[in-house]
Parts: structure tokens; C-alpha cells; sequence
């Protein structure tokens, strides 16, 4: 194969435009995108921008970083911190904290460490074992985004930067649809107005599939980490990920196509159920946004304290 825009051997065939590239050519067409991306989803402030990014040290977070820093590491007007999350899973997060630390070392960008067991008393094997009948991300999710935002306002970010690919993407706009969930749907990031207590999440790489995430990493030579969430098989995403990756293979585009529906969608949507006008108030215990007196991190960890003090 060689490449369709110079001719030279190619590393790549993009199915869903009919196209061959080369590496160069190929790691151009990622970083295009990226840049695109970015503009859209910062407009609202261009300059003096400080952008928290949450790194697993997984293939997407670690791309997200190092494209981040490789766009804006020539503006003095746009601060860069990395932050990660430790849920406390034993054989899993301990080989991501140390992929996470080493690339953000090599770019010389401040790297943090937020944990659940500080923040929370419990880690998620804890939880686990506490509560093993209930889906784990139903615990980890709102968890971990409590403590992106709370690392976040700390870094005194605009806004906080997820490594989320086209794949995942367009799994949680489906996931919603299906739920019927128009609220969830409609606050799905990238988030365009600014709401009290809230940092705005920006998606660099929603997208940009999977796969190329991964070609992209190899290609520029950043060192991530592959292993998967022991709780992996419990989420009920892996449904909607064949689905889609179904969908994919039979007609090329289908995941561009759901986010392009999303796009068109969610404004009207938000401006009918007037989202950005909801009040929030503080969590009266940790004092984190909600629509109620509790939050829902602090519902669910006096939940496991009621199923922990059970005989």
C-alpha cells in the first residue's frame, strides 16, 4: 500500500474516507483533528488557558497529554498539570500510576496523585467487597469524576482534559439513548458554559478512533499502559461497544455519524430542558455541586457504611 497523499509506504488505511497514509501523513491527520477539536472546544477562552489532564496512564489519557503538550508547549499563555486517579485496585492501577508519572516526566509537566482512600476511606477492592453484587462503575464512575473536578478547582483549571476516544464516545451517547436518559445526554461533555463548582470537561479525542489512538501512540513512541480493569466484565458498556463495533464494520462511518446526530442534537435538547439554568447547591456534607442536599458520592458511601455495619 502506499500512501495516497505522497506516495510512500503506508502504515494505515482509513476505511471510512478511502484513504492510505504513511506515518508522517498519518500522525498529521490525528494531530489535525486533535487541533480542531480544541479550538471548538476552548473558543469560549483562547488565551491564559490552564488545563488539568486526568492520565490513567493508559493508551487514550497518555496521547491526550502527550498531544496537549506537544500543541501548546510553545504557548506561554496555556498551563498544562496532570493528575491521576487511584481507585485502589491492586495489579491494575499500580502499573498505570508509574506509565503515568514517567510520560509526565518526560514532558516535564507536574504530575498529582488523587486517591480514593484518602477522599472516600474505602478503595474500590473495598468497595468491592463490600457490595459485589452491584456493577462496579456504578461506584467507580461518579467517584472518579468527583475527584477529577475536586483536583481540578485546586489546580484552579478551565478546564479538565479526558482522554475519551471516538469508540467510547459514541457508546455513552448510545448507552443514553437507550436509557432514555435525556438529562445525562444532554450534560455529556465537551461542556460549552461554565456552571458553579463545576470545571468543564473537554474531550481532545472524541473523535478519534480507538484504534488510531493506539497506532498513534506506537508511532510517536509513548510508553502506556494496556492492562485491563479487573472489573472490566461487569460493565454493561461491553454490550453497546459490540454494538456499535457491529455497526462499524458493516457500514465504515456509523461511530463518526452517531457523534455528528449528537452534536446537532444536544443544543436543542439543552435549551428546551434549560440545563444551564438548573440550580445547584452544596453537598452539605463535602460540599461538592448538587441538585439535592447530598451528593450522589455521599449517598453511595453512606450506603456501603449501612451494608458494612450489616452482621
Amino acid at each position: 500500500m502506499q500512501c495516497s497523499i505522497c506516495g510512500n509506504k503506508a502504515v494505515y488505511e482509513v476505511k471510512y474516507n478511502g484513504s492510505f497514509l504513511c506515518k508522517k501523513h498519518f500522525m498529521d491527520f490525528v494531530e489535525r483533528r486533535v487541533k480542531r477539536e480544541l479550538r471548538s472546544q476552548t473558543a469560549r477562552k483562547n488565551k491564559n488557558i490552564s488545563i488539568s489532564v486526568g492520565i490513567s496512564g493508559g493508551k487514550d489519557s497518555s496521547v491526550t497529554l502527550y498531544l496537549l503538550n506537544k500543541i501548546y508547549k510553545n504557548r506561554r499563555d496555556v498551563n498544562i498539570k496532570a493528575f491521576t486517579v487511584d481507585e485502589g485496585i491492586n495489579g491494575y492501577r499500580s502499573t498505570g500510576l508509574e506509565k503515568a508519572k514517567k510520560l509526565s516526566e518526560e514532558l516535564g509537566i507536574e504530575h498529582e496523585i488523587i486517591s480514593f482512600k484518602e477522599n472516600f476511606g474505602y478503595t474500590m477492592d473495598e468497595i468491592m467487597k463490600i457490595d459485589p453484587k452491584t456493577i462496579s462503575c456504578s461506584h467507580c464512575g461518579p467517584m472518579r469524576r468527583n475527584l477529577m473536578n475536586k483536583i481540578s478547582m485546586y489546580n484552579n483549571s478551565d478546564y479538565v482534559a479526558l482522554g475519551i476516544n471516538q469508540d467510547d464516545y459514541a457508546q455513552s451517547i448510545i448507552m443514553n439513548v437507550v436509557k432514555g436518559d435525556v438529562q445525562r445526554y444532554v450534560r455529556m461533555a465537551p461542556h460549552e458554559y461554565v456552571r458553579d463548582g463545576l470545571v468543564p470537561r473537554i474531550l481532545p479525542l472524541r473523535k478519534i478512533p480507538e484504534k488510531e489512538v493506539v497506532l498513534y501512540a506506537v508511532l510517536a513512541g509513548i510508553d502506556f499502559d494496556s492492562s485491563w480493569c479487573p472489573y472490566y466484565a461487569m460493565a454493561q458498556r461491553n454490550i453497546f461497544r459490540k454494538l456499535i463495533d457491529d455497526l462499524e464494520n458493516e457500514t465504515p462511518g456509523s461511530k463518526y455519524a452517531i457523534i455528528k446526530f449528537f452534536d446537532e442534537t444536544r443544543e436543542p435538547l439543552r435549551d428546551y430542558f434549560k440545563t444551564s439554568e438548573v440550580k445547584l447547591n452544596k453537598c452539605i456534607k463535602c460540599g461538592s455541586p448538587t441538585t439535592g442536599e447530598l451528593c450522589e458520592v455521599c449517598r453511595d458511601i453512606e450506603s456501603l457504611r449501612e451494608l458494612e455495619a450489616k452482621p
